[in-house]
């Protein structure tokens, strides 16, 4: 295994924290969809070697031509304690470079932020995990319990290639395992002035579905009503703009009122919306938290300008509170009518776990340490995780990859989205405290 050519810059200026992430960043493991991968090998591999130099023994699995997982256990000091997962992903969306003010795939060093694809989603954390164990290991501590440490293939397409393949055929990775902590929680967010912490402490569920017109094939100079087109289009249309209502669940309902308590308001005198527009750039997160969504994504009709086919598609990314997945597929149906076929092409529960615990007590007393009096609110996430495939086994997943931001940045802009990037104090600030959270919990 060997860095790409790029990766051979100075590095003794930066925390180890930051040379791991910008490594990973310059493994282009850009993920399609649709079983189109770059793949994750490489950066599977790298990560390997930097666990069996902290002298554990990584597993690689490559369920399909690298496609590629590593898994390692590290023993804790208490193992009659349930074993707790610390999981990333290695996989990232594609990204343009011509979108971009940097290469996406370089690590560029920029104004004190490190940039590049997967930078906040998510070798990030990949990078705080590697470091915190290294922190640990190698003063010859063990953290408090069990860790199963995984870096997974595949998340950003479901994890058939990653964590779900390997629940469904390596559930004894995760023996004794009952809690999981990962990606899309433990930033910072700034209300009303003051700095406050989000941990995700559930998703929604995901549905993704393909709507299916059928019309008559004719020549496109003839006057045809039974257009598969525009039939299409006025679904799309109507799925697009539906504004669906609000609907709190015991976690957004918990969130909204400790941003009232900040706020110096009354919860139930003022709109969700309103309260949760208060994060700031947090709340592009937030209000897709207080009711169903559906966003088409891809459309596909046509073969020829003057053919008017018979067939057309779109794909619908619907995401739903957890437990109303039938309910909005009913609601979906009546809003595009009969004639358009609904095809479910993905589907994954949502989850919704206590937001009271000792974990939730250990992760508030680890920031505690770091960002004195700073406030850790429980947050519904409006996407979805490899914590999915990992409820299936019983263990319950939360978010924390922990990260300290200034208040101007616009952090969830940033996964997807254009010239990604985090600030590089952050990252050491991550490391500290998942590594002091490992070793007291």
């Amino acid at each position: 295994m060997s860095l790409p050519s790029h990766a051979a810059q100075p590095t003794t200026e930066l925390d180890e924290t930051a040379v791991i992430a910008r490594d990973l960043i310059r493994f282009d493991t850009s993920n399609y969809g649709g079983g189109r991968s770059n793949g994750e090998l490489e950066a599977a591999e790298y990560v390997e070697a930097r666990l069996a130099a902290l002298g554990l023994a990584p597993q690689l699995f490559e369920p399909a031509p690298r496609r590629a997982s590593v898994v390692a256990r590290v023993p804790g000091r208490n193992p009659a304690k349930p074993a707790l997962v610390v999981h990333g992903h290695l996989d990232v969306v594609p990204a343009d470079p011509r979108n971009w003010s940097v290469d996406p795939f370089a690590g560029e060093i920029r104004d004190g932020m490190l940039w590049g694809r997967g930078a906040v989603d998510m070798k990030d954390m990949d990078a705080m995990m590697l470091a915190a164990l290294g922190d640990i290991l190698s003063s010859g501590r063990q953290p408090e319990r069990d860790l199963v440490v995984a870096f997974f293939a595949d998340e950003e397409a479901g994890g058939a290639f990653g964590a779900s393949w390997l629940v469904d055929n390596h559930p004894e990775l995760f023996a004794g395992a009952t809690e999981a902590i990962s990606e899309v929680g433990g930033y910072s967010i700034t209300v009303a002035g003051r700095r406050a912490y989000l941990l995700q402490t559930g998703e929604k569920s995901l549905l993704w579905v393909r709507l299916v017109a059928r019309g008559t094939a004719a020549h496109g100079s003839r006057l045809v009503g039974d257009n598969a087109i525009t039939k299409l289009a006025e679904a799309v249309a109507t799925l697009g703009r539906t504004e669906w209502p609000p609907r709190l669940t015991a976690t957004t309902r918990e969130l909204l009122g400790k941003i009232a308590e900040v706020l110096g308001v009354d919860p139930e005198q003022v709109s969700p919306d309103e309260l949760a527009l208060a994060t700031g750039s947090a709340s592009g997160f937030i209000t897709a938290t207080l009711r169903t969504t559906s966003n088409p994504t891809v459309l596909e009709a046509g073969y020829k300008h003057n053919v008017i086919p018979d067939h057309a598609e779109a794909l619908i990314d619907i995401r739903t509170l957890p437990g109303e997945e039938e309910a909005v597929l009913a609601e979906v149906q009546a809003l595009v009518g009969d004639e358009i076929e609904i095809e479910i092409v993905h589907r994954d529960v949502g989850l919704e776990a206590p937001t009271s615990g000792t974990l939730v007590d250990a992760v508030t007393h680890a920031l505690g340490v770091h960002d004195p009096g700073a406030p850790v609110f429980p947050y519904l996430l409006s996407g979805g995780t490899d914590n999915k495939s990992l409820s299936r086994l019983g263990i319950e997943g939360y978010g924390f990859a922990p990260l300290k931001l200034p208040e101007g940045l616009d952090f969830p802009a940033m996964f997807h989205g254009v010239d990604e990037r985090v600030p590089l104090d952050a990252l050491v600030f991550g490391r500290h405290v998942l590594r002091d959270l490992l070793l007291e919990y």
